[in-house]
């Protein structure tokens, strides 16, 4: 199973950002997707995630300006960030709850590799 994240970038503040990231690979059913981040000195941190079947969780610091929304056809979440903040500057990780097989109903943590969000003042 890969995630294969993209995305990032330099932008202003009160600016817009929209990630995207993929799943590909073997995969028999997803559960929970989502995006964590971690900025320079700190640790990692949620920041929101969707399960399979739509429902959300928010960071209290992102609430009310980031959405994130999922295409299960896809299997690709899509976090869209909007009226970002300096203190948004971070690596984001995306992260999904995958099955590989019928045969192996165990779901395993998967993390594709990070990008970089950079709001400047």
């Amino acid at each position: 199973v890969q995630l294969q994240a993209s995305g990032g970038g330099l932008v202003q503040s009160g600016g817009s950002l929209r990630l995207s990231c993929a799943a590909s690979g073997s995969i028999f059913s997803i559960n929970a997707m989502g995006w964590y981040r971690q900025a320079p000195g700190k640790q990692r941190e949620l920041v929101a995630v969707v399960s399979s079947t739509g429902s959300t969780n928010y960071a209290d610091s992102v609430k009310g300006r980031f959405t994130i929304s999922r295409d299960n056809a896809k299997n690709t979440v899509y976090p869209q960030m909007n009226s970002l903040k300096p203190e948004d500057t971070a690596v984001y990780y995306c992260n999904a709850e995958v099955r590989p097989s019928i045969i192996r109903p165990a779901y395993g943590d998967y993390w594709g590799q990070g990008t970089q969000v950079t709001v400047s003042s």
